[in-house]
């Protein structure tokens, strides 16, 4: 008697189709026409030109663990700047002088850290500045900001300057802190409309979401934008505040920053799902992916997403693609990545790219006229370097004020409009506040 054949169960491929392909190819060949209504496609827009996929495996030699690519193109040429849809000449210029600024800016902070000038550590956003700027000019200058410790592109847009961030780090008396922090956690919800970096990733979202609310509950539809990382977007706070959002139509952008490496981790050993865009579908909202070092995908998904969240449309999920060319803050020295990934990315670098585009395809500034932009970034930097390095550490009293709230020191008020009793509805239309016999916390 002949032996059965053994069949062998084939694994799960990560290879991923929409649902409805899906369905289509688990029906039988008979039923061609597919039923109405009970199926459900969804689209992810992808504004890049090209798609990078890489496959890493971990090697464990002696006690220590590094990574190989196993797999992926790493000769790949690097594709032109996608042409905005919105942005004019003179504001590609003044993205890239802020790129530019936050690039220039950063390499000081490592030379003063290295001259042991700042306390404690330095967190870069090498190859993420088109990401920063590009997205933080999308938004209008009364609406909000929740940077987290990369974007220091996005606090310079809107309008901290190098030495406010450069003190900051260095402890002294003219930070925005004064001196009681001595890393990123700043903002300024008075004049600039930034709400701090709060260290407990994903705490940002809700906040932003509950700042929206409120200037909804004041009569304006507004956009709010944060930031999160690709592992810090599977905390549970994440998943909260952005269900929040999407529930209560709110104008959350959240930008998504996948640099590849949550730490020390590769993006594949994070998370199951091809793209993290594809998480926003769970939210029943938009999800976008954007080249992270191409400043034009950059703004026009953001600009896009902040004109659905003025409208009253609800939130975005943008997920940013590029690579962090520095370790998770300066006291790492990213051993633990390839070095070809590192070289694949280098040739990506956003400036170089934006400047080869704005000088030598659209010929919109002269040679002569992008080193006269490049020497006026490197002066403003150099002033700003000196009254940092100038000015003095805090005293030691100062520390105990500022602590608690005092009777008088400030006054809340609203900023848009005092709430009254209608409130805008969802698509943007007044509609009625709640009725006496409905719960507050009805807040549509």
């Amino acid at each position: 008697m002949a032996k059965k054949k053994s069949v062998r169960t084939p694994k799960p491929s990560r290879t991923r189709t929409s649902s409805r392909s899906q369905a289509k190819s688990q029906q039988p060949a008979a039923k061609s026409p597919e039923p109405s209504g009970d199926l459900r496609a969804y689209t992810i827009r992808d504004y890049r030109l090209e798609k990078p996929s890489f496959t890493l495996r971990q090697v464990r030699t002696g006690d220590g663990v590094h990574y190989e690519v196993v797999s992926g193109d790493l000769s790949e040429p690097v594709p032109p700047i996608r042409e905005s849809k919105y942005l004019s000449r003179k504001q590609c210029i003044e993205i890239y002088r802020w790129m530019l600024l936050n690039r220039r800016m950063e390499t000081a902070l490592e030379n003063l850290y290295k001259q042991g000038q700042v306390v404690g550590g330095v967190y870069f956003g090498l190859g993420q500045e088109a990401c920063s700027c590009a997205s933080a000019y999308a938004l209008r200058e009364d609406e909000w900001l929740g940077p987290m410790i990369r974007n220091q592109g996005a606090l310079l847009v809107r309008g901290f300057s190098p030495a406010d961030i450069m003190m900051q780090y260095m402890a002294k008396a003219g930070s925005p802190t004064k001196g009681r922090d001595a890393s990123s956690h700043f903002g300024d919800i008075e004049k600039r409309n930034v709400v701090a970096p709060i260290s407990t990733l994903g705490d940002l979202i809700p906040v932003l979401a509950g700042v929206a609310l409120g200037a909804r509950l004041q009569g304006k539809h507004i956009a709010v934008m944060t930031y999160i990382g690709d592992g810090g977007q599977s905390t549970g706070v994440t998943y909260e505040g952005l269900n929040f959002a999407a529930v209560q139509n709110l104008g959350l952008v959240l930008i998504v920053e996948n640099n590849l490496w949550g730490y020390s981790t590769p993006a594949d050993m994070q998370f199951r799902v091809k793209d993290l865009a594809e998480r926003a579908i769970a939210y029943g909202i938009p999800g976008v992916i954007v080249d992270g070092t191409d400043a034009c995908q950059v703004y026009d998904a953001c600009h896009e997403a902040c004109e659905r969240a003025r409208r009253g449309e609800g939130p975005t999920l943008i997920e940013a693609k590029m690579m962090r060319m520095k370790g998770h803050a300066i006291h790492d020295a990213a051993e633990y990545v390839p070095k070809p990934l590192f070289e694949y990315w280098e040739k990506r670098d956003p400036i170089a790219r934006l400047e080869d585009y704005l000088v030598n395809k659209k010929k919109w500034l002269a040679p002569a006229e992008n080193e006269k932009l490049i020497a006026g970034v490197e002066r403003e930097l150099e002033a700003d370097r000196e009254v940092a390095v100038n000015s003095p550490m805090p005293s030691p009293e100062s520390a105990a004020g500022g602590v608690y709230c005092e009777a008088g020191c400030h006054e809340i008020k609203p900023k848009y409009a005092m709430p009254g009793s209608r409130t805008i509805g969802e698509r943007g239309g007044k509609s009625s506040g709640p009725k006496r016999s409905e719960a507050a916390v009805h807040l549509k």
